[in-house]
């Protein structure tokens, strides 16, 4: 007969208590969710183009006689560019003026033989004929008046072609002709320079077809969007402006729509040509519900989140995330406020696990 001590049963006992009793339920951290005001951004690139820019061509024909800037200089509205030469123009217009003199001399003359005639028919001693002929010889002295006015009026016209003056507040470029080149006018009319605003400047960029129908949506104001700018070789200074218009219609082969943005150019750098990097803001703040990344499950190509329920339970959710803010993501579908969610050790828990709460800060 075999007999076994007590001490050893009840050590063996003890033993396997210990082998199957339950692991310690996992450490997590969550957080609770809030809602934050934002303005979502969208970033394109783009160029820089101006706002005014005019190829300068001449008006009327002749020689140069004087270019009246320096290559890049800064002009404003109404200087003088090119002085091109007047003489022939001059003598056009005295010449027509003269012709005015002599037009309102006969004019008058035919007036006051017309005055006569009408006393002598009135008085029954010539007869009808001859004072319709006076009356249509007034008649036709006079037209030939306004049509020697409107001669002297293209005549000092093309006087002013021959002083060509900025039309805007500008930069020049350099000078394409210079002092005694002969230029012609009309189809032949070569450029003599360009004149760039550099005051205020657009950029362009496409803006796909989804923000495109959002931005719309949220205001139809367009100038209220905020845009920022900064250049593609140094982004070491933001210029800020709105948006200034969008195109008419959908580029179907790229799904995108020509965007123009418009900035002060406060230091004078922008040029038309720079490509600049653009960040494109709503027109107004919204409310949402953001999520960190680390609490961002992976399940093929859906999305999860763990959340916690009142009895520290986890508890698998699909969710649905918009735009991405500084390193969180906008939850769009699947949570809500006050609901809290793991942030930490995704991997080594599973839906139904229960688990303990290392800290709740608030979010």
């Amino acid at each position: 007969m075999n007999y076994y001590s007590g001490e050893a049963n009840t050590a063996e006992t003890e033993s396997a208590a210990e082998v199957t009793a339950a692991p310690p339920a996992p450490v997590v951290e969550v957080v609770e969710l809030t809602t934050e005001t934002l303005r979502f951004w969208s970033r394109f690139s783009g160029r820089i183009v101006p706002v005014d820019s005019a190829d300068i061509k001449p008006l009327t024909s002749g020689e140069i006689q004087k270019v009246a800037f320096e290559d890049g200089q800064m002009v404003k509205k109404g200087d003088l560019l090119f002085l091109i030469d007047p003489r022939p123009q001059q003598a056009v217009v005295k010449r027509v003026e003269a012709q005015l003199v002599s037009a309102k001399s006969r004019a008058k003359l035919a007036k006051d033989e017309l005055q006569r005639t009408q006393k002598l028919v009135e008085k029954k001693l010539i007869s009808d004929s001859i004072f319709d002929a006076a009356s249509n010889e007034y008649a036709v002295a006079s037209a030939a008046i306004r049509e020697v006015e409107s001669a002297l009026v293209e005549a000092k016209l093309n006087l002013n072609y021959s002083y060509i003056k900025a039309p805007f507040n500008g930069r020049m470029s350099n000078a394409k002709l210079t002092v005694g080149n002969i230029i012609e006018s009309e189809m032949n009319a070569p450029i003599l320079a360009t004149i760039i605003a550099d005051q205020q400047f657009y950029a362009e960029f496409d803006v796909d077809e989804k923000t495109y129908i959002q931005s719309l949506r949220g205001t139809l104001k367009v100038n209220e969007m905020p845009v920022e700018l900064t250049l593609a070789a140094d982004d070491s200074v933001v210029y800020h402006g709105q948006v200034h218009s969008f195109d008419n219609q959908l580029d179907s082969s790229s799904g995108t729509i020509r965007t123009r943005a418009i900035f002060d150019n406060t230091d004078g750098v922008l040029t038309p040509g720079m490509y600049v990097d653009i960040r494109l803001g709503a027109a107004s703040e919204s409310e949402a519900l953001l999520i960190d990344q680390r609490a961002i499950g992976t399940n093929q190509d859906k999305k999860f989140a763990y959340i916690i329920d009142g009895n520290t339970t986890v508890v698998y959710r699909e969710i649905e995330l918009g735009k991405s803010h500084n390193g969180q993501r906008v939850v769009t579908r699947g949570l809500q406020q006050g609901e809290r969610i793991v942030v930490n050790g995704l991997s080594h828990i599973r839906p139904g696990m229960a688990v303990t709460i290392k800290s709740e800060p608030t979010k």
